[in-house]
Parts: structure tokens; C-alpha cells; sequence
């Protein structure tokens, strides 16, 4: 995964961008209207019930927009919340305040949906060892919100990007060679340039699970669209040799049952790809 220093760099580009597409040359709604003078406060009203996320990431754009803002927080980030709750107040300029209003909401509404839905999978998950993983099916340019929105609701971050761990999959697989041609190369290639990450090699089946345990130096294999029997015997072949993760079509129907297959992981692109907004509001107050 990537640094917390790399991360907060991946945010406050995020809040840049957003705000140079958002408000261009002006918010000429606000500037027609309201004095530059003008002072005023807002809440940030909860209008349906799940896990609040993007309290911090609300404060970040708040002062980006204007540092002279003051933001109350009431309720912090992955705490329950129900519909009425006020999570922040937000005072100072009232132009400022509703130049960081579209970006706040935009970020939260999401974020939200996403640790209530990562909350969910991870109740499921009670009772076994398994853990749950986002992945890379994330909203370009936003994709540092969405895996802090997982960590908020519980689950775990896989690979931030294409560049902190190496992911072997079919197409890396066929397009190798094979699969010891594909982790061959690979072992290689980071030796020859200094790189210190972890392997990953998805299985397509129990044959390339044995393919996988001879060649290797590997971290973690993947079980991708195993059935439930096959997993449970691709685990007891894995023993302690390495760390399991199954992934492929798996939803709240299915997850609790490969969790008891005892695989290490499961990961869902459906907890980012998947998921509707939070209703939030912010309103004058």
C-alpha cells in the first residue's frame, strides 16, 4: 500500500482538481448575490441512516477553499448515523462556504455509501478469519476517497495503484508464457531493479494453484470464480505457503460462504463500482 504522506498528496490533488472544474473563473451564482462581507453558517445534515465518511477529507476542502473558515465537528468519521444527525457546522464566509458546498457533499455522498456498504461485508464476515478488499475498479480521480472510505467502514485496501505490489493476472499469465514464465520474469525483473513488492498470482483453477506453490516466492494467490468446494480444497493445498484471496462475482449472498472456506481475503469491486450515495445536505442555518 501506498505512504500516508503519498496518500494526502493523492487528496489534496483531488480537492485542486475538483475545485478548478467546479468553480473555473468564479461561482458567479455567489458573487452576483451575496457581499464578499458576508458571513454565515451551515450544518451538515444526515438524511439517511448508515456509516458517515469524509469528515476529514470536509475539513481539507474547507480550508483549501478558505482558511478562515471554522468547522465544528460533531460526529467523526465511520460513526453510525441516523437520519436528523448533524455531523460538522461550518462558518465564516458565506461565498467561501458555498464554493467548498458541491465539492463536500460530492465527496461525502460518497464516501459514505461506500464505508455503510464496506460495514455491511464486514458483519458478514464475523466469525471467520477472512478479511475484505476493495480493488481497482474505483471513480478515475477519486480513487484515494474511495480506499479511505473502505478503511472508514472496516474493510482493507489492496494495491493502491499499478505500481505498489504486482498483481499476475490470466492476461499477464498467457501473455508470458505461462505461469512459471510470468512469476520467472517477474522475480526477476524487481531484482534488477531494486523493487521490494509483494506478488500476487491469480489461479483460474486447482492446477494452476499447484503451478503457482512449485514456482514460488509468491505472497498471496488468488482464487478467482472458485466454487465453493474447489476453494476449500485450493486452501488445504495452500496450507501456510502463502496467503489466500478469493474474488470473482462474490456479493452478500455468496460472502460469508467463501469466508468459511478459509481463505484469508476476499476482495469485491462492488464496495466501489456498486454502490448509491449517502443522502446528505448542507444547509443554512
Amino acid at each position: 500500500m501506498i505512504s500516508e504522506a503519498k496518500l494526502n498528496e493523492e487528496v489534496e490533488g483531488i480537492i485542486a482538481n475538483a475545485i478548478r472544474e467546479d468553480v473555473g473563473p468564479g461561482d458567479y451564482s455567489s458573487l452576483a448575490c451575496i457581499p464578499d462581507t458576508a458571513q454565515g453558517k451551515a450544518k451538515l445534515l444526515v438524511k439517511e441512516k448508515g456509516i458517515i465518511a469524509g469528515v476529514a477529507f470536509a475539513q481539507k476542502v474547507f480550508a483549501y477553499v478558505d482558511e478562515a473558515l471554522e468547522v465544528e465537528v460533531l460526529i467523526q468519521d465511520g460513526a453510525e448515523v441516523k437520519v436528523g444527525d448533524i455531523v460538522l457546522y461550518v462558518s465564516g464566509s458565506s461565498q467561501s462556504i458555498l464554493k467548498a458546498e458541491r465539492l463536500v457533499l460530492n465527496g461525502m455522498q460518497r464516501m459514505s455509501a461506500i464505508a455503510t456498504k464496506t460495514n455491511a461485508y464486514t458483519q458478514l464476515l464475523q466469525g471467520t478469519k477472512a478479511k475484505i478488499l476493495d480493488t481497482r475498479k474505483t471513480t478515475p480521480g477519486f480513487r484515494a476517497l474511495e480506499k479511505m472510505a473502505v478503511k472508514i467502514g472496516g474493510g482493507e485496501n489492496h494495491r493502491f495503484a499499478l505500481y505498489d505490489m504486482v498483481m499476475l493476472k490470466d492476461n499477464h499469465i498467457d501473455f508470458a508464457g505461462g505461469i512459471p514464465e510470468a512469476i520467472a520474469k517477474t522475480k526477476t525483473y524487481l531484482a534488477e531493479n531494486d523493487l521490494d513488492l509483494k506478488i500476487i498470482v491469480e489461479a483460474r483453477d486447482l492446477a494452476e494453484v499447484e503451478a503457482i506453490l512449485e514456482a514460488g516466492g509468491v505472497y498471496r494467490i488468488l482464487l478467482d470464480n472458485f466454487n465453493y468446494e474447489d476453494t476449500r480444497t485450493a486452501v488445504e493445498i495452500i496450507g501456510d505457503q502463502c496467503l489466500t484471496e478469493s474474488s470473482g462475482n462474490i456479493n452478500e449472498d455468496t460472502l460469508a460462504e467463501y469466508a468459511k472456506c478459509g481463505v484469508d481475503y476476499i476482495s469485491s469491486g462492488a464496495l466501489t463500482h456498486s454502490v448509491y450515495n449517502m443522502d446528505l445536505s448542507l444547509k443554512a442555518v
